[in-house]
């Protein structure tokens, strides 16, 4: 596997991500392989997992919910988001506090 990236454009930041649901805590970070692990509640049934993503990213980030676009990947684990208002260089700096 490659290393992870980030990629700025249009205002936001692109970046690859693996879901964990029904995890006991929520959370962001670390980074396996190439794509950063989101931890979430809710189960995979119904986009209740995706919508947890978005939330939990949303809050890691400081930004609306709404500011969080899934833009593959809605069914399985490997994810890629979008998230407005966020620079690649904020994602790192948050990966690199984790």
């Amino acid at each position: 596997m490659g290393e992870f990236k980030v990629n700025d454009r249009d205002g936001a930041a692109t970046l690859d991500i693996v879901v964990q649901p029904r995890c006991p805590r929520e959370g962001v970070g670390p980074v396996l392989r190439d794509r950063l692990k989101v931890s979430v509640n809710a189960p995979p049934v119904e986009g209740k997992a995706n919508q947890a993503v978005q939330r939990v990213l949303a809050e890691a980030f400081g930004v609306p919910r709404s500011a969080v676009t899934i833009l593959r990947g809605e069914t399985g684990k490997r994810k890629t988001v979008r998230i407005a208002g966020v620079t690649a260089a904020a994602v790192m700096q948050l990966i690199t506090r984790l």
